[in-house]
């Protein structure tokens, strides 16, 4: 039977990801929405800057899933956490009504629990398991139990977004700008964001946060941790080199920011996930 991998647009790009089917999420900057689907980022990033309004996005419908799923395949799809979107919800309503029209198809719907590199990783197990011939229930299982072990963080170049989107007061961010405040932020293990550190300093923040990796009780020799960036691949370059410098990692991968990850983590934001 065929294998099909779904993901909706907060999956990164990397060579592993590039031929999964998308469905994109809609991002609102003053009035206009934009598809995320092959977008230019650095255009993105204009619009971000140039508006003094709040940045919406909206997830896909289902009919957006429906239209990706193959009757005669084995359906895997991943979402960006449910705490975070109302993709994963879209998702399973678009489950329940293909299965109505095919009850003999399968699909599973995964909750990533995580964004950006994060979810990014979590498609790259599914079909890593797909491609080591593993049956359905095993690769369920085994990323779901990847899924409970994943930790996502990132550091945020500005927060100019977080300030645009109601998430902090004006004056906060203006403040933390002057104070050079950088906010490290992190999942909480139910897929919710949190404020995990405040650093003073850019680079103190990613030094801070290469730091906290040795605070998790990672097993290196078969972890991959990913990089997401947004428009600062030399960044991403020397964090990974220090990171591998640091720690014993399977592999460090960086990935290209897609439009929602861009929106979330804003221009020179880093993510990291393991």
């Amino acid at each position: 039977m065929e294998n099909n991998i779904i993901v909706d647009s907060c999956t990164d790009f990397i060579k592993e990801t590039e031929n999964l089917d998308r469905v994109p999420f809609r991002i609102l900057i003053d009035n206009e929405e934009i598809v995320d689907e092959n977008l230019d980022i650095n255009k993105l990033i204009e619009k971000m800057k140039s508006t003094k309004q709040q940045i919406k996005t909206a997830c896909a419908p289902p009919e957006d899933f429906i239209n990706k799923l193959k009757e005669e395949a084995s359906n895997f799809i991943v979402t960006i956490s449910s705490q975070l979107s109302g993709s994963y919800n879209s998702a399973m309503v678009a489950v329940e009504t293909f299965k109505e029209r095919f009850p003999g198809s399968f699909v599973h719907v995964f909750d990533s629990k995580t964004a950006a590199a994060g979810e990014t990783l979590v498609a790259m197990k599914v079909k890593q398991l797909l491609e080591e011939n593993f049956n359905s229930s095993e690769i369920i299982e085994q990323t779901n139990k990847y899924i409970t072990k994943l930790r996502t963080l990132f550091v945020l170049d500005s927060l100019d977004n977080l300030a645009k989107n109601g998430r902090i007061t004006n004056f906060k961010a203006i403040l933390a700008n002057i104070m050079h405040i950088v906010p490290i932020m992190g999942e909480d293990g139910e897929g919710r964001i949190v404020l995990k550190e405040q650093v003073r300093g850019k680079k103190k923040a990613v030094a801070r946060l290469i730091d906290m990796i040795a605070e998790y009780n990672v097993d290196f020799e078969n972890t991959i941790l990913g990089i997401t960036h947004v428009n600062c691949l030399e960044k991403a370059e020397k964090l990974r080199d220090e990171i591998k410098a640091r720690y014993p990692f399977k592999d460090v991968k960086i990935f290209k920011s897609s439009g929602l990850s861009t929106i979330y983590a804003d221009d020179g934001g880093i993510v990291i996930a393991f």
